[in-house]
């Protein structure tokens, strides 16, 4: 089953930039994995693949591919994906407005992440490790 997923444009454009300089072959997928953590967020990474793993399904997103393990389309189902670009943060962004608030506090405050946000920092992306030579 395929989740119900909101993708924002800017979101959409961040994915395609790391399709199209990723290196990888024509018709290679944003593969989105998520796990729940954080407060009421999701701790997430993300690869290019030239093709589905076992278990991904894929997402047709105005013709890119979004790939998505399973345990990430159960957590994504009702979330809107978006991208931040600002001088002080940038990365994808989630909201799922059937999260729980956050009861505990922050040093940014209780108030300045609305519930079910999670911001991920594009400091936080790591080229893959290479792939050894078949000889």
């Amino acid at each position: 089953m395929l989740p119900n997923i909101t993708i924002t444009p800017a979101a959409e454009k961040f994915m395609r930039r790391f399709v199209r300089f990723s290196g990888q072959p024509a018709g290679a997928g944003f593969r989105l994995t998520v796990s729940a953590g954080g407060c009421s967020g999701y701790n997430s990474e993300f690869t290019v693949e030239a093709a589905p793993l076992p278990g991904d399904a894929a997402l047709d997103v105005n013709g890119l591919t979004l790939l998505l393990p399973a345990e990430s389309r159960l957590l994504l189902d009702g979330v809107t994906i978006d991208c931040v670009d600002t001088t002080t943060k940038s990365g994808l962004s989630f909201f799922n407005p059937a999260a729980a608030a956050c009861a505990c506090s922050s040093s940014e405050g209780a108030s300045s992440t609305p519930p079910g946000l999670a911001k991920i920092s594009i400091s936080s992306i790591r080229p893959a490790a290479p792939k050894p030579l078949l000889s």
